[in-house]
């Protein structure tokens, strides 16, 4: 496994993050397919002994069992300034005005709940899932700076939104001397390349380390295209997702397929492939559900694909509008 530094940061991640979605109990919240304990032992067992060492979560995910579940078995597993953990604050998880959100009530409410479910004194990186338009920015980034010097968070980061408004928060944190953002978790993959205009180019002159998520695009990039799974057949955000330019897509992932087999490896170690190879990516955050998606992640890092390879990949690409958040 390699390692890379987070952006300009000195906070170090494995190449390959380990999306925690996957995990949960299946009859809270709305994620029917994710795994129970039992069940994601020998994933995460598997994934420390492989050196991966980086865990991405957030508190809405299978309304807080994900959080439960990875804390318990980081804590049975490994030590735990050996592993980053990441989570993320912003999604609905009750009633009243601090139940979700980026207000300073929300913020200081929820860190709090993630790190009693987490079974830790902090977070390696405490994220902020989406923007949230109802609050001022000084007030989120304000109680993001206090997160941190309280010793709950060690490093701040953001997910997906407008180039503005990250370049907006970022900005009130340098006008006060607050704790700046060190990373973007957005959508990037082969047939969602739309944050290649704005976002992408920003963090590389900011130093800001980028975590993709979807890196597979729900497995559209890994299967036959109109093959379906348990959890493409039960994941209503996932649904919602890679319907806009669907014959292009196709193409995309044709060639995927084709660049595979030539290579005799697999189609998700292509696509992740693709992904380091791209100058503003620090590491794709993966689901593991099943065995072999570990495998193809861990290979992936050392997939070298040729110029040819890459200009393939990339020929078919149409622009989509930006979805996702």
């Amino acid at each position: 496994m390699e390692y890379r530094r987070l952006g300009r940061s000195g906070l170090e991640v494995s190449t390959v993050v380990i999306g925690c979605m996957s995990f949960g109990d299946p009859h809270r919240g709305t994620h029917e397919w994710t795994l129970d304990l039992d069940a994601t032992r020998p994933i995460i067992r598997a994934a420390l002994e492989a050196g991966i060492t980086t865990f991405d979560t957030a508190n809405v995910y299978s309304a807080g069992s994900s959080e439960e579940i990875t804390g318990a078995l980081l804590g049975e597993l490994a030590k735990r300034d050996e592993v980053v953990i990441a989570t993320k604050v912003h999604g609905h998880m009750g009633p009243g005005p601090n139940g979700s959100g980026l207000s300073r009530g929300a913020i200081l409410t929820q860190i709090d709940a993630s790190l009693r479910r987490l079974g830790t004194d902090y977070v390696d990186l405490y994220q902020i899932h989406r923007f949230d338009p109802q609050v001022p920015i000084e007030e989120t980034m304000e109680a993001l700076d206090d997160v941190v010097r309280a010793g709950k968070a060690r490093y701040i980061g953001a997910s997906s939104m407008w180039t503005w408004q990250f370049a907006q928060m970022q900005h009130a944190a340098d006008l006060n001397g607050w704790t700046r953002f060190v990373s973007m978790q957005d959508q990037y993959n082969l047939i969602m390349r739309e944050e290649e205009r704005e976002m992408l180019p920003y963090c590389l002159d900011q130093g800001i380390g980028t975590l993709p998520w979807s890196p597979l695009a729900r497995g559209r990039l890994t299967r036959d295209w109109d093959a379906t799974t348990e959890r493409s057949a039960g994941d209503k955000f996932g649904g919602t997702l890679y319907r806009q330019a669907e014959d292009a897509d196709r193409r995309v992932a044709a060639a995927v397929a084709a660049i595979a087999e030539e290579s005799g490896v697999s189609r998700a170690q292509v696509a992740l492939a693709w992904l380091l190879h791209q100058p503003a990516v620090t590491a794709p955050i993966v689901g593991v559900t099943k065995p072999h998606h570990l495998d193809d992640a861990i290979a992936a890092v050392d997939l070298k694909l040729s110029q040819e390879d890459l200009d393939r990949l990339a020929a078919e690409y149409v622009p989509h509008d930006a979805e996702g958040f």
